[in-house]
């Protein structure tokens, strides 16, 4: 694939947890402990995985693009593997000594939403690390909850049913760090769309969000930018700094742009739900 290094964003942050937060390991074999214990690092600290961070980030901004137009945020499920599988081989096949023109065509069967986040014939461009307690801040306690499922027919306790499960206590900060390289402006706008849901605790993660778990909010600290496309100058001198011992890679400050992003994204989904409505008609 052709690839050119174009830009960057930095994004740091905490993620508090507003309720308590369960995000399962799944059944636990231990013979003393909780049926259902939360995921935890090598060092038994709770961990809040990039993918789940991101799934959710996904979701909700596919939800958002499949109310303007359905296409902008394709179900894969619509897409199957087969049909899939051999238009990308012919495309290969077709372009095989032209990156440029693969890629375009490559871009022509994805839609909005994996433009930015991935699909299986191209990579994602957002990516986020695990987001690890802050070590400071956590003194070692879980909270253990009890469940118990319930008799349709009686609408009472199921006999023998009764489980625990574990919980992060809210109030608890995880870092959160993530990049976006090479995107485009309505890209980022997107994106910004999608954070500001977490900085609004309008997105959940994790199980037993019916019972209230899972809110979170996000605070962004920095968002560090820096554009280089169309100026090898400003390549190079990139370069320099990030190997030079006594000097820092000089950024933009990215909540600068946020309006400017969030622009190029109205006026991207105006142009593709135009255009749509225009091939309709015709």
């Amino acid at each position: 694939m052709f690839e050119v290094f174009k830009n960057r964003l930095e994004i740091t942050g905490i993620l508090w947890t507003v309720t308590a937060l369960r995000i399962s390991a799944g059944r636990s074999t231990e013979p003393i402990g909780s049926d259902l214990p939360v995921i935890k690092d090598a060092l038994s600290r709770p961990l809040i995985p990039g993918s789940s961070f991101k799934g959710a980030l996904r979701s909700r901004l596919e939800s958002f693009l499949r109310g303007i137009d359905s296409s902008l945020a394709e179900d894969p499920a619509n897409f199957t593997s087969t049909t899939r599988n051999n238009l990308v081989q012919t495309y290969k096949e077709q372009y095989e000594n032209d990156d440029i023109a693969l890629t375009q065509a490559l871009l022509g069967i994805t839609d909005a939403v994996s433009r930015l986040f991935g699909s299986p014939w191209i990579a994602s461009k957002f990516q986020v690390r695990d987001l690890t307690v802050i070590a400071n801040a956590w003194f070692g306690q879980y909270q253990e909850r009890d469940g118990v499922a319930i008799d349709r027919d009686t609408e009472t306790a199921a006999q023998g049913k009764l489980y625990d499960f574990q919980v992060v206590p809210a109030g608890t900060p995880f870092e959160f760090r993530a990049v976006v390289e090479n995107a485009e402006e309505w890209e980022l706008g997107l994106l910004m769309i999608g954070l500001h849901q977490f900085e609004t605790e309008q997105i959940t993660l994790g199980g037993g969000r019916s019972r209230g778990l899972g809110v979170v909010k996000l605070e962004i600290d920095k968002m560090l930018w820096i554009d280089v496309n169309n100026n090898p100058e400003k390549l190079l001198t990139y370069l320099k700094q990030l190997v030079a011992p006594d000097e820092e890679p000089k950024y933009d400050n990215g909540k600068q742009f946020k309006q400017q992003w969030t622009k190029a994204l109205i006026d991207y989904l105006t142009s593709k739900t135009s255009s749509h409505t225009t091939t309709k008609a015709v």
